[in-house]
């Protein structure tokens, strides 16, 4: 079957290549609306596909880039991913996925991999231990973008959240009794947005008696139970999740020990699961304003990919405290 080309939408039209070219490129032309919208219409009826290559050729670029986040089978990660793919499509870009599995080693492979595959950027929900990664990027002049987590001594485009706010105000409406027993189960990493959790759990609980734990990413289910029990142990009466992934595994546990919430035990979550929602007592969470992350990411990368950005910016969005019954 033979390719439809521009020629061919040209003469249906009645216009010439160049006219077709433009418009499907959306570049400036001297062209009516009517006749745009005639271009595109048939372009769409005969099905036509650029040809990649060429394009590519012609403008130096392969109109991909590589999405890296920490974890694609966490919802949040997940969710965020279409809205980028979602939002790359308007620019004419495919994105590739790869999960580090908050490795930094894995990150570093992945970056190597898309690199082969000359993408023209990168958003990255970066680990621990991966600033020599980012540097490397910074000298080699690759547009990217971070996300979710940024390494604060370098000067780099960054999409993020208030976490140390929307923390506090989150721990702040889970603890209404006076020096009462609060907990906090956290992930062991030096990441920003973690320490910035962490750093809003404390504020919130300066006059309450507070345990904090910090748990492996690598081994949840083996060190979850533990932390739960030595929560108990201290008569915790409010426990707070820095993720979505430790108040489930949380839960589990919570479960078997058939502590009742929020009876026992008062609940809330760093960002949303659709299983907090089938839990007999809803859990109250934190959350993330997902498609604002993903178009602003886009947005910035774009800038620099085009290189109409003067230069490096981090923008934080704000994140919404959604109270149910586990804290209630």
């Amino acid at each position: 079957m033979k390719k439809v080309s521009l020629k061919d939408i040209a003469q249906k039209v009645g216009v010439s290549t160049a006219t077709v070219s433009y418009v499907l490129s959306n570049k400036k032309c001297r062209v009516g609306e009517s006749t745009k919208q005639k271009i595109r219409e048939i372009a769409k009826e005969l099905n036509y596909q650029p040809n990649q290559i060429a394009k590519s050729l012609k403008s130096g670029k392969t109109f991909t880039f590589g999405l890296i986040v920490a974890d694609i089978s966490n919802p949040f990660f997940a969710n965020i991913a279409r809205v980028i793919e979602d939002e790359a499509a308007k620019h004419d870009y495919t994105v590739i996925f790869g999960s580090s599995d908050e490795s930094a080693q894995k990150s570093w492979k992945l970056i190597q991999f898309l690199q082969n595959r000359q993408v023209d950027g990168f958003i990255i929900v970066p680990t621990e231990n991966s600033e020599e990664q980012i540097e490397y990027l910074q000298k080699q002049n690759i547009p990217f973008v971070l996300l979710d987590r940024y390494f604060p001594q370098f000067t780099t485009n960054n999409v993020v959240i208030n976490n140390y706010e929307a923390a506090f105000m989150m721990v702040s409406k889970l603890v209404q009794k006076p020096k009462s027993n609060v907990g906090m189960i956290a992930y062991k990493n030096s990441l920003i947005h973690m320490k910035e959790r962490i750093r809003g759990f404390e504020e919130a609980t300066k006059k309450h008696h507070r345990f904090i734990e910090k748990i492996s990413f690598a081994a949840i289910d083996q060190e979850i139970g533990n932390a739960i029990e030595n929560m108990l142990e201290n008569n915790v009466e409010a426990l707070f999740f820095a993720t979505n992934t430790l108040a489930i595994a949380g839960l589990k546990v919570l479960q078997q020990k058939q502590i009742k919430i929020p009876n026992q035990l008062k609940m809330a979550s760093f960002d949303e699961s659709e299983a907090f929602d089938f839990f007999y007592s809803p859990i109250s969470f934190i959350e993330q304003p997902i498609k604002n992350l993903g178009e602003t990411a886009i947005s910035l990368l774009m800038s620099e990919i085009n290189s109409t950005q003067t230069g490096k910016t981090t923008k934080v969005l704000p994140a919404k405290c959604i109270e149910r019954a586990s804290s209630k």
